[in-house]
């Protein structure tokens, strides 16, 4: 579907297609966004970093997409008014356009118009994933290919599985868990509660006009139920890792959520992945987490928040019970002053930052460093996730250079199990979203009162 990065995955927006193409409803209620900070957005510097190992590739995708400049790509996929030209008359046009901004030649990095006349791209036909420009180069390729090629089988299915979920035809199955919550420890577990009656709720999708409508649309065989039903339960995992994963750092933490006024959580770095294809009801899960919690606020604060997601953050009473869902459109240390400080909206509990990248650039090491900062010499707990092992030690590196405290490291029971494919670097294994954290409290130097004001 849309394009990838290595850090982030693009949401496909609802109006890819004319009028008469069903389109997922209103989440919220829109307010006036907060003025956009000046700052690096790890969405851009993503984009234009494909062109490292492509040439060419982002200038393809926005060929492709009808859109001529990335000010307009980034436009349409945070959730803005469509641009004149943009858009597909039929289905079939939408998904050809998209997959073509798959097509470069996975060995040599062609693209279709770097090609002479007698080449064409194909793809690779056991995982539909990645494309050739002739056998010369799927011969070399092979040896790196081979590694991934099965799971890039299932990102391939998943990619246009992910289409159900832009259209609502793909509704998350949600109720009370019936199991007591400290025995949900990972997935294994929670699809063991979920047992029969989520089987059910899955098969009733696949068996749904809209199924047969998104093959139909997309001009390759349907592949077999059982298949089907593995990419919906991974498409599950990465929206509900999210809220599970705030469960955890809740959990691990210790932070009481049956006080009185409520808990708030802040996730911090948020972009379009976090806000805008979120529906109120893929976070009740944190909340059957924590049966009998008195309220629960998440608000998601980052310069590239969702333009339709954004919400007011004020301090108003979370019901008992209740999630309640919001947006700032922002830097995090800016927040702080502006908001938490003036008492516009609540301190937090717990903050998160899911995948912030601090690690991948200096730009954005300058970009986070207010924040880690903050949440250092404030001694608020925090927890971060990273994509691999590799990005999990790098990040510790950081971390312990600005004297935090971490209070815990892991891999993540609640992390996404669909695969994440490399956009620029198809073979390049696939990472999970979420697949480490890092907790940290403090600083391993702790400062005194004065100390901390001075500073």
């Amino acid at each position: 579907m849309a394009p990838r990065s290595q850090r982030r995955r693009h949401k496909k927006p609802p109006s890819l297609v004319a009028p008469g193409i069903k389109a997922p409803p209103t989440i919220v209620t829109p307010v006036p966004l907060t003025p956009l900070k000046p700052g690096p957005s790890i969405d851009t510097l993503g984009f234009f970093s494909l062109d490292n190992n492509v040439p060419g590739l982002s200038q393809l995708i926005l060929q492709k997409l009808n859109l001529k400049s990335y000010e307009e790509y980034k436009l349409v996929v945070d959730g803005g008014t469509p641009v004149s030209g943009f858009g597909f008359r039929c289905p079939q046009e939408m998904f050809q356009r998209m997959e073509d901004t798959f097509r470069f030649c996975a060995h040599c990095r062609a693209l279709p118009n770097g090609l002479s006349d007698s080449k064409v791209l194909r793809h690779c036909k056991r995982c539909r994933n990645v494309y050739y420009c002739g056998p010369e180069c799927q011969r070399s390729d092979w040896p790196a290919h081979r590694r991934v090629c099965q799971e890039l089988h299932l990102v391939a299915v998943d990619r246009l599985m992910e289409w159900l979920l832009v259209t609502g035809d793909f509704v998350l199955p949600s109720g009370p868990w019936h199991w007591p919550p400290e025995a949900v420890q990972d997935w294994d577990s929670w699809f063991s509660m979920k047992g029969l009656h989520l089987d059910a709720t899955l098969d009733a999708v696949l068996v749904s006009p809209a199924v047969t409508t998104l093959w139909a649309s997309v001009g390759r065989p349907r592949p077999d139920p059982d298949v089907l039903q593995g990419s919906l339960k991974r498409l599950l995992t990465d929206v509900l890792s999210r809220p599970l994963t705030l469960g955890l750092g809740l959990r691990a933490l210790g932070i009481d959520v049956r006080r009185t006024g409520g808990t708030t959580v802040h996730v911090v770095g948020a972009s379009h992945v976090e806000t805008f294809l979120t529906r109120p009801g893929d976070y009740d899960e944190l909340g059957y987490m924590f049966p009998g919690h008195l309220g629960l606020r998440v608000v998601m604060v980052g310069i590239d928040v969702a333009a339709a997601f954004s919400q007011s953050t004020s301090t108003s009473p979370v019901e008992p019970g209740t999630i309640h869902l919001s947006a700032h459109r922002g830097l995090y240390h800016d927040f702080w002053e502006e908001q938490v400080e003036t008492g516009q909206t609540d301190h937090p509990d717990l903050v998160v930052a899911f995948h912030p990248g601090f690690h991948s650039s200096p730009d954005l090491m300058e970009a986070w460093l207010p924040t880690l900062l903050l949440l250092r010499d404030y001694k608020i707990p925090a927890l971060i996730t990273v994509y691999s092992h590799q990005e999990l030690v790098s990040s510790l590196q950081i971390l312990v250079e600005l004297d935090t405290y971490i209070t815990a490291v892991g891999a993540n029971p609640f992390m996404s199990l669909k695969p994440e494919q490399v956009y620029s670097n198809p073979n390049k294994q696939p990472v999970y979203c979420s697949a480490y954290y890092i907790m940290f409290l403090g600083s391993s130097c702790q400062l005194g009162n004065s100390q901390l004001e001075d500073k």
